[in-house]
């Protein structure tokens, strides 16, 4: 079973269709039993990182998470669920994430007009030397994904970088260490390419 983590908000229906769609047998929890059942976990991104984290601990769901993760689950954060895993945010001060990786979220920050921010839309990800690609496989480089995102990940270990992306700057699209994979972008809304890798990720053992 794959959880899909329930945290009060987020595009928790269309993850979970995705995922049913490419095989995946789904459950939209925020149980901890259920968490502790799973075979993988998915946190879908759709919110403030503040709020969520709010909401995490109100649920208790953040132990259970990180021993899920610990226990070596396949672990899928998905936008805001990327930017959890690490230490902290600028979009809310004083918060602290998962604290699983190091690291923390910033704000673009573009001279006036000059980019949109959020930045929103379809946009090429461009492949990093990881060995933790499968959930890669069968996507071309420089494939475009849908992203919607104001915040992106500033991180300390270069060795965890899956995938890059040019916005403004060079940014860090997806990330992958050991069992625990992160995109900035959203696959569920990314067409072919994104469904494929959802598939590669309900594959993963």
């Amino acid at each position: 079973m794959i959880a899909v983590i329930d945290y009060g908000m987020g595009n928790l229906r269309s993850v979970e269709k995705a995922l049913e769609l490419v095989g995946g047998r789904v459950k939209v929890t925020s149980s901890q039993k259920d968490l502790a059942r799973c075979e993988k976990l998915v946190f879908p991104g759709v919110g403030a990182f503040g709020a969520a984290m709010k909401e995490l601990k109100y649920r208790k769901l953040v132990e259970p998470i990180k021993a899920a993760i610990a226990e070596g689950k396949p672990f899928l954060g998905l936008c805001l669920g990327l930017q959890l895993l690490f230490e902290k945010s600028e979009e809310a001060p004083g918060v602290k994430g998962l604290c699983i990786l190091k690291g923390e979220s910033k704000r673009f920050k573009f001279p006036k007009d000059a980019l949109k921010i959020p930045h929103m839309g379809w946009n090429n990800i461009k492949f990093a030397n990881n060995p933790g690609a499968r959930i890669l496989k069968g996507v071309p480089d420089n494939s475009f994904t849908y992203f919607v995102h104001s915040y992106y990940v500033k991180l300390k270990d270069k060795n965890i970088i899956l995938t890059t992306t040019d916005y403004g700057i060079n940014f860090v699209s997806g990330i992958c260490k050991d069992n625990v994979y992160g995109l900035q972008f959203h696959p569920e809304k990314s067409q072919e390419l994104g469904l494929k890798m959802l598939e590669n990720f309900v594959r993963i053992k």
